[in-house]
């Protein structure tokens, strides 16, 4: 990609100098920031007649797990009403498959305008090929999240290596001929998120997750109840189903996906683009009002108060007991594993302790996601190569938006410099240099590419 900085991670933390946006400075580059002080910026000026948004109404999907708090608590603490967007609804889906029929669908006609999504899906949704060839243009706009998500593994796996590292891949491989079946697992989508992090897991392990196991999309709560009566082994997934599968004994979790990938991208905003160029200040105005939120939630002294919000019935309908602990960042991993106490652990949203950006759309993470999806062969006939995966990030992601509104809303000291956050470096010590990112393919042991 034309504009990918060729900064590593350290070169970019350190000499961060000015955007498109004016001149800015990256606040802790020295000393990289806690999520307690991540909520240290500027109070935005109020709404002017220059910004007022062009709608105040906007419907807004989101799916029960910790990647959408920001979007709920902008609702119900007033962010979006504090710029203009007085008449937001956040709407539940019932699956990814739901919000994403519903997007194509419209506000208009009953469905939404767009809201959360696990990535790929909106470059996916914008060529159609998630959507029957029905190609609705979708604009991403800003990072939910990170962290907050973990594999996990059924309770009959207790001591058998299954952490971070899987120590014995044949005990995986041989599953079928010792208990015939084979080894399943689970993610909630296919060919994006939830999927990439089990099958980057199980391939760094030495197992091919297209041979070795069977692989699929399955609803959480099915996929609790297979771990419950034995015929699930692994799950992956985000809070609070993962901390749920600890505390009701039926499993132990492998890993936390920020082990794998420190402060990887999770969840993201993204509208349908034809409501962007009709409200070009109304989505700005939404922007605003998640930054805000995200700054909220990150400040430790509100997580009860955000547990308190979101476990509620009109939204993650969970028990606090359960959300409480990861969003402290304390992690009962089990199977004999130290348990991780530390809310670097847990559910971020605005900054991460290395003082980069979270909430910020970072290019090279779309590139990272797009690269895995060659990797695995999934979509070859529509995204056939790096080139087209390219053209196709400079067409989704819309990061010019995010800093326009971050601006305008006074956070300039977290404007980053770059659209690339620099080379990636995985647990099992894979880089991806997103300069370079058919090296990082062609690196790869395991892949269908």
């Amino acid at each position: 990609m034309s504009d990918f900085s060729r900064l590593t991670r350290r070169k970019f933390l350190v000499s961060a100098t000015t955007t498109a946006a004016g001149a800015v400075l990256l606040k802790g580059c020295t000393q990289p920031s806690t999520p307690d002080a991540a909520t240290q910026s500027p109070a935005p000026s109020p709404v002017t007649a220059n910004d007022t948004p062009e709608v105040t109404k906007a419907t807004l999907g989101y799916l029960p797990i910790v990647e959408s708090a920001a979007l709920i608590i902008a609702k119900e603490k007033g962010f979006f009403t504090k710029y203009g967007m007085t008449d937001v609804t956040v709407v539940k889906q019932a699956n990814w498959a739901g919000a994403r029929d519903n997007v194509v669908i419209g506000s208009g006609g009953g469905g939404i305008d767009g809201g959360q999504w696990q990535m790929p899906m909106p470059h996916l949704i914008t060529e159609g090929i998630i959507t029957n060839g029905n190609k609705v243009p979708m604009s991403v706009l800003l990072q939910l999240n990170t962290n907050g998500n973990a594999i996990a593994i059924a309770s009959l796996h207790e001591g058998k290596g299954l952490g971070l590292k899987i120590n014995d891949p044949e005990y995986i491989k041989q599953f079928q001929s010792k208990n015939g079946r084979l080894f399943k697992a689970a993610h909630t989508f296919p060919n994006v998120n939830q999927d990439f992090w089990i099958r980057y897991w199980f391939a760094a392990g030495g197992v091919d997750p297209d041979k070795d196991i069977e692989l699929l999309a399955v609803p959480p709560a099915e996929t609790v109840q297979g771990m419950r009566n034995g015929t699930m082994d692994a799950f992956s997934t985000g809070d609070p189903w993962p901390y749920r599968i600890v505390t009701d004994k039926i499993g132990f979790l492998s890993a936390l996906t920020t082990e794998m990938w420190p402060y990887h991208p999770e969840e993201y905003f993204a509208l349908r683009t034809d409501w962007i160029e009709a409200n070009p200040k109304a989505t700005k105005a939404l922007l605003k009002g998640i930054m805000e939120a995200q700054q909220w939630c990150d400040d430790a002294a509100n997580r009860d108060e955000l547990v308190k919000i979101v476990s509620g019935r009109s939204f993650f309908n969970s028990p606090a007991e359960v959300l409480t602990p990861p969003y402290k960042g304390n992690y009962a991993m089990g199977d004999g594993k130290s348990a991780l106490n530390d809310l670097k652990f847990g559910p971020l949203y605005w900054k991460d302790p290395n003082g980069d950006s979270i909430s910020y759309p970072f290019k090279s993470h779309d590139l990272w996601f797009l690269t895995e999806t060659l990797r695995w062969g999934f979509h070859k006939t529509a995204i056939t190569d790096l080139d087209v995966a390219q053209k196709l990030i400079d067409k989704v992601n819309r990061e010019d938006i995010w800093r326009e509104a971050a601006t305008e809303a006074g956070f300039t000291a977290d404007i980053p410099a770059s659209t690339s956050r620099g080379v990636e470096t995985f647990f099992d010590g894979v880089k991806f240099d997103p300069e370079n990112p058919q090296r990082y393919l062609d690196d790869l042991k395991i892949k269908a590419a």
